[in-house]
């Protein structure tokens, strides 16, 4: 992806949250809420996180956040969100391609963070980088049949998941969870109705 389709993306996303209240809407993720109601609290990652719907509720459970996005506007969002229900995460302006291993987290969620196939892999290996011992990832995204489904999405087959190439993206992780489903999504306006999505968790060994 060149930098002017970046910057082309990030403006894209900019107006979306700008002109819309909330885009996914104030609730966490269902898939993602069960593993923080389910685990104890560490350190996890949140990349791409828009309006910060499941990094201020993971703070709730007592997990330090950081999270990062490219849309400035999301952030804003999200921090004042983050205030008004007196959280705290740590929140940074960052592209998914300029995003590199450096401090290990307890966990990483990926919830709903499409992209396109030459920079997704890349990307995998560093949120694997990013795992310590015993950290999991948590991920749940379209899958390829979501095109059947008006519920939310890319409308680009490369952009969506199966579950062969994500288990290749993560190989080196150990595979607890990793299946597709539909669901009814009530996530929001743009995340609404049936939906088929994969799913899965997986530990670092």
């Amino acid at each position: 992806m060149s930098l002017m389709q970046i910057a082309v993306m990030k403006e894209f996303w900019n107006a979306r949250y700008e002109v819309n209240e909330t885009v996914y809407g104030w609730e966490p993720n269902r898939f993602f809420k069960h593993f923080i109601d389910t685990h104890k609290p560490g350190s996890i990652l949140l990349p791409a996180e828009g309006e910060g719907r499941n990094a201020i509720y993971a703070a709730s459970k007592g997990w330090q956040v950081d999270a990062f996005d490219y849309s400035e506007v999301a952030r804003a969002k999200a921090l004042k969100r983050a205030i008004e229900k007196g959280e705290k995460i740590n929140y940074d302006i960052k592209s998914i391609q300029d995003f590199k291993a450096g401090k290990l987290y307890d966990a990483v969620g990926l919830i709903y963070v499409h992209m396109p196939a030459e920079i997704r892999r890349p990307f995998h290996l560093q949120v694997t980088k990013s795992l310590q011992s015993g950290g999991y990832l948590i991920l749940e995204a379209f899958a390829k049949e979501q095109l059947q489904f008006s519920s939310g999405g890319p409308r680009d087959a490369a952009m969506l998941y199966d579950a062969p190439s994500i288990c290749n993206d993560f190989e080196l992780l150990h595979m607890l969870s990793c299946g597709q489903k539909e669901i009814i999504q009530k996530e929001g306006e743009f995340h609404k109705g049936k939906a088929a999505v994969l799913q899965m968790i997986g530990q670092k060994l």
